[in-house]
């Protein structure tokens, strides 16, 4: 499987980008500490995100805000079974989807179901939330019918103000 893997910095100047190799990298802790490496080289040390696109398949997001615990949303859980990579970051996304639900009583929508038998996503939508994408939005453009993941990508990079660091990868 081939795929697409943008880790973007905010730095006081903007943005800065990488491609990062994913599959050298063995857990999230590892993607994580290169995330932190990554906003140490471009004097961010703030916010990194790591923008993962595999086979049009789905869209992962991690975020980590300097030295704090990475945040991970996957936009559908069922690719865990034929992608390593959404495997490896699937753990933490269900512990956070626990986390949330727990906090937050979660109301049923019988109007959605449709939607959920399209896409099983789990992890923190609200992950972007600051940057311009709530959760809610977030839920939605993994739901639009006919929205490629690299459509997603770039949709909330528009948001964030990031997308020209993400276009000069691609």
């Amino acid at each position: 499987m081939s795929y697409f893997a943008a880790a973007l910095t905010r730095t006081d100047d903007g943005w800065e980008g990488e491609e990062l190799p994913l599959d050298t990298l063995p857990d999230l802790d590892a993607i994580a500490d290169a995330l932190r490496d990554l906003a140490t080289r471009s004097d961010g040390g703030g916010t990194t995100l790591l923008f993962l696109e595999e086979d049009d398949e789905y869209v992962a997001i991690v975020r980590v805000d300097g030295d704090g615990e990475p945040r991970v949303f996957l936009s559908d859980s069922r690719v865990v079974e034929t992608s390593k990579l959404a495997a490896m970051l699937y753990e933490e996304a269900a512990v956070e989807a626990a986390e949330l639900a727990v906090d937050d009583e979660v109301e049923d929508d019988d109007d959605d179901e449709p939607v959920a038998a399209e896409a099983d996503p789990v992890g923190d939508p609200e992950l972007l939330a600051d940057l311009g994408t709530p959760g809610e939005t977030l839920l939605d453009l993994c739901a639009e019918e006919g929205m490629l993941p690299a459509d997603v990508i770039t949709a909330v990079c528009e948001k964030a103000g990031c997308v020209d660091a993400l276009e000069s990868l691609r």
